[in-house]
């Protein structure tokens, strides 16, 4: 009996330093992976300034963040296969589930351009003349296009939302972007 008590110590205690360090390794990795993916959303926020530096830093994450999650949910995988058959309490084997959960989130957003969810080009925009565009201060700047001796101009302030409308000025189509 004293000798089944001493291997159990000896195994129990060489198994709990790695076991600790995969842990520790998969929320680092977990974490390191939302940074990649959330950081970009936070440096480039729309109508506060931004640094010629951030935005370096932010399109450079928007361009690995793809790989890297790939990379972080592959190894991810490798250290929860290692800790699964180690988890007998049920909360262990549940946290293991909840920390994909972010990190399988991070992964897919890294695909995703949330850009595009944010501003929406302007459907079924609606055109007042001059005379009763009461809407437009005169302190308001507007982005103008003129075409074959049509003009239309665009404010700002309401563009800042959508980021681009469609119309037609002089008889072509045109996209007007802010």
């Amino acid at each position: 009996m004293g000798k089944l008590n001493l291997r159990m110590t000896a195994n129990s205690q060489t198994l709990i330093p790695g076991r600790k360090a995969s842990w520790v390794a998969l929320l680092v990795i977990t974490l390191v992976a939302l940074a990649i993916v959330l950081a970009p959303v936070w440096i480039i926020q729309p109508f506060k300034p931004q640094s010629a530096r951030g935005l370096e830093i932010s399109y450079a994450l928007r361009r690995w963040s793809p790989v890297a999650t790939l990379l972080a949910l592959v190894f991810s995988v490798i250290l929860a296969t290692r800790l699964w058959p180690g988890a007998h309490r049920w909360w262990r084997k549940v946290a293991l589930v909840v920390i994909f959960l972010p990190l399988m989130a991070a992964a897919w957003f890294a695909r995703q351009n949330h850009f595009e969810w944010m501003f929406n080009p302007l459907a079924n925009a609606a055109y007042a003349k001059t005379s009763e565009a009461g809407f437009v201060d005169d302190a308001d700047i507007v982005m103008t296009v003129e075409s074959n001796g049509e003009a239309a101009a665009y404010p700002v302030r309401l563009m800042a939302y959508h980021h681009l409308v469609q119309d037609v000025v002089g008889g072509t189509p045109i996209v007007a972007t802010y």
